[in-house]
């Protein structure tokens, strides 16, 4: 995504506008940016009373398991159900995907077994 124009080149501009006289063509031919660009700075000049551009950050979710300490607690008592049991014994309405990625994030992985499977592939030696 391209960085926004800075705000003092906005300033700049829709100061050439308001003060000087100076009209939205000739601004734009001026400072070679769009009519429409200009548009959009001055409707949000009138609306928050600034040039400022919007952050383009993305917006990180609000987590509904925050308090990892007590998870992780949590998690220790109840370690052997499932997501979907720990999900319904959690105060609070949570679904089996969140508990999975609040147990990735205490370092706990999915259950393993515990002893090794019998290799089940035949041989092709033929009986003497």
């Amino acid at each position: 995504m391209p960085k926004p124009y800075s705000l003092d080149l906005r300033q700049k501009l829709i100061d050439a506008i308001e003060l000087n006289g100076m009209t939205k063509s000739e601004a734009s031919t001026a400072f070679q940016i769009s009519r429409n660009t200009i548009d959009l700075w001055l409707k949000r000049k009138a609306s928050t009373g600034s040039l400022a551009p919007s952050s383009n950050a993305p917006v990180s979710p609000q987590r509904k398991i925050s308090d990892l300490e007590a998870f992780r607690t949590f998690a220790q008592q109840h370690r052997y159900k499932t997501q979907t049991e720990m999900a319904e014994l959690w105060p609070g309405e949570m679904s089996q995907r969140t508990i999975s990625r609040a147990l990735q994030r205490i370092g706990w992985t999915p259950k393993k077994r515990r002893t090794a499977t019998a290799n089940g592939m035949n041989t092709n030696e033929r009986p003497s």
